[in-house]
């Protein structure tokens, strides 16, 4: 084999490892804090949840894939007046 195409064969292997080893991405979801009626992007790629001091939170929507429409659907809360930011 020349070292040209060992080096493609190397390359690719490298590739598809590196592919595969990736972690799924993880979605988006809103917090709507109770003490104050804010909602929040939250990531499930947080390996720790937040602090419910010094107020509590509830979860307002089922996750989403990207946060581009996390965004979106924080938006579209605020207007139907669920939430105060």
């Amino acid at each position: 084999m020349s070292r040209f195409t060992t080096a493609c064969i190397v390359g690719g292997l490298a590739a598809a490892s590196a592919f595969a080893s990736t972690p799924a991405q993880a979605g988006y979801y809103i917090l709507r804090w109770d003490n104050t009626g804010i909602c929040q992007v939250w990531s499930e790629a947080f390996t720790f949840k937040p602090i419910r001091w010094p107020s509590g939170y509830k979860i307002v929507s089922r996750p989403v894939p990207t946060f581009n429409e996390a965004v979106n659907l924080q938006v579209r809360l605020r207007r139907q007046g669920r939430c105060t930011l």
